[in-house]
């Protein structure tokens, strides 16, 4: 069955980084776009990052452009985040999905960042 497994997410000052990981499994993981979405308390889940199957075409929501990067490595069925200049608003449980123009799976446990002095 289709599972992800995110990681990386953990306390961090204003104006820090920090990388999440997510090894999916149980699809063909090199032939499906990938995403991150976010949630914070009381939210909607927000779609954060998104990246084609071949890694090659990458799309960030605007408000993240320019601090967030997603990238892939389709050897390892992994996908990753990186994060930097982060904000307290930045705070809330990170997780991957299949898809790009919606989550197509189940959703994982997710990885928490919280962004705090």
């Amino acid at each position: 069955q289709v599972q992800f497994v995110e990681s990386g997410g953990m306390f961090v000052q204003p104006g820090g980084s920090l990388r999440l990981s997510c090894v999916a499994s149980g699809f063909d993981f090199r032939n499906q776009a990938m995403n991150w979405y976010r949630q914070a308390p009381g939210q909607e889940r927000e779609l954060v990052a998104r990246i084609n199957p071949g890694g090659d075409y990458t799309d960030v929501t605007n408000s993240m452009k320019g601090r967030f990067t997603i990238s892939r490595d389709n050897a390892r069925n992994t996908v990753w985040l990186q994060m930097d200049s982060l904000r307290p608003e930045d705070t809330a449980k990170y997780f991957c999905n299949i898809g790009w123009n919606r989550a197509a799976a189940a959703w994982g446990r997710g990885t928490q960042v919280t962004v705090s002095a």
